[in-house]
């Protein structure tokens, strides 16, 4: 029997484990965010297996068109149809909710303002933030579920104070880096059966299940963003901000060349700043919004201490064991001390054992105690290594 047929035909006591509820789940409701992928949609037939009602919900983000420069991505045009189709698989009600307006302010609107102001935006965490979890999870409640489970590679697992949250056990799928926003109140509703599962075996449980995006490839772009033209977007949504500049050496203040706007440049960059015939490779070191100017130099201006962490969120209490930190999606965790008292937002720094590179202002700073997320920010600034 293959490990998909196995996790199809669990039982009700393990499947409610999955979603960390009680059993029996018959008369129990779950709400599950379905954005169209493989992997909410077998969170959606997992929960609907179990025998709890399921509700799926679906946000429409944005104009697939316009906004996207193509038909279907996440949260639009044919993933909503793809979400639609798998609940009526499944037999199980589906609504389909606008939140454009809100998206576009929330989300889209911060993205072009950030990279006018030279910092490297991550607006997944902002939509995780904003209308993912909080405008989910209102209307999760109001629906009188009893949980709100999502297709996320992250996991819950109870500590001695309550919820805590934990990478996923697959490395190659954990998604902790953009869910360190979640408060303790959110995370005692939320729920995410897919943490300890491994990609391949999701996609054998929605082949099982005869779902039609049991073969549907994986998002890796920014929704709204799918060809990675960040540019376009920032000058679709604010056109007289996009100004063109000089780029200047970081040490002498040479000037090496001119640029189109700030736009296309983020920290630590190396391609795209057509400045030949320097005697050592140059990087982006900064972007100095106030004069539209871009700073490259070698690669050990690159070299931060430390970083100012602001508007943090702490999950749980802070664990008696050293801490580490990822300042990109993709890094790995390195260790770091912790000056100040992370969460309510307040202001942290973070001092780095080692030199970090590529630590840019707009970025988050996610902090761990091994697999748990203890909580994290928004870079703000760094201090250069001596």
């Amino acid at each position: 029997m293959s490990a998909a047929h196995d996790t199809v035909n669990l039982a009700e006591r393990d499947l409610a484990a999955l979603f960390q509820l009680e059993p029996p789940l018959v008369g129990k409701r779950i709400v599950v965010a379905m954005s169209g992928g493989v992997d909410s949609s077998v969170v959606a037939a997992l929960a609907a297996r179990s025998g709890a009602e399921t509700i799926g919900i679906t946000l429409q983000l944005y104009d697939s068109g316009p906004a996207s420069g193509r038909k279907g991505a996440c949260c639009a045009g044919d993933d909503i149809r793809d979400a639609r189709a798998v609940a009526d698989r499944l037999g199980i009600a589906h609504y389909i909710v606008d939140h454009e307006s809100a998206f576009r302010e929330e989300v889209v609107e911060q993205f072009a303002d950030d990279y006018l102001t030279g910092r490297t935006p991550i607006p997944c965490i902002r939509c995780n933030m904003g209308p993912k979890f909080t405008d989910l999870l209102r209307m999760a409640r109001e629906l009188g579920a009893d949980c709100l489970a999502t297709g996320h590679y992250v996991r819950r697992e109870i500590g001695a104070a309550g919820p805590e949250l934990y990478r996923a056990l697959d490395p190659a799928r954990d998604q902790s880096y953009f869910l360190y926003g979640t408060t303790e109140a959110q995370l005692d509703f939320l729920r995410f059966p897919l943490g300890g599962l491994p990609k391949p075996q999701v996609r054998a449980i929605a082949e099982a299940e005869g779902l039609r995006v049991a073969a549907k490839p994986d998002s890796q772009d920014i929704c709204f963003v799918p060809d990675g033209d960040y540019a376009r977007i920032v000058r679709a949504v604010r056109p007289e901000g996009v100004q063109p500049g000089e780029i200047v050496h970081a040490t002498s203040g040479a000037v090496l060349g001119q640029h189109q706007g700030i736009i296309h440049f983020t920290v630590g960059q190396r391609r795209g700043l057509e400045i030949g015939g320097q005697p050592e490779p140059l990087y982006v070191t900064a972007i100095d919004a106030a004069t539209q100017r871009v700073l490259a130099g070698p690669r050990h201006l690159l070299a931060v201490a430390s970083a100012v962490v602001t508007e943090t969120n702490r999950i749980g209490p802070l664990p008696g064991v050293p801490l580490s930190a990822k300042v990109r999606s993709l890094a790995k965790p390195v260790p770091v001390t912790l000056e100040g008292t992370l969460g309510d937002g307040a202001a942290v720094t973070i001092r780095f054992a080692q030199p970090e590179y590529g630590v840019a202002p707009g970025q988050a700073a996610v902090l761990y105690a091994g697999d748990r997320v203890v909580g994290g920010g928004w870079i703000d600034s760094t201090q250069p290594a001596a």
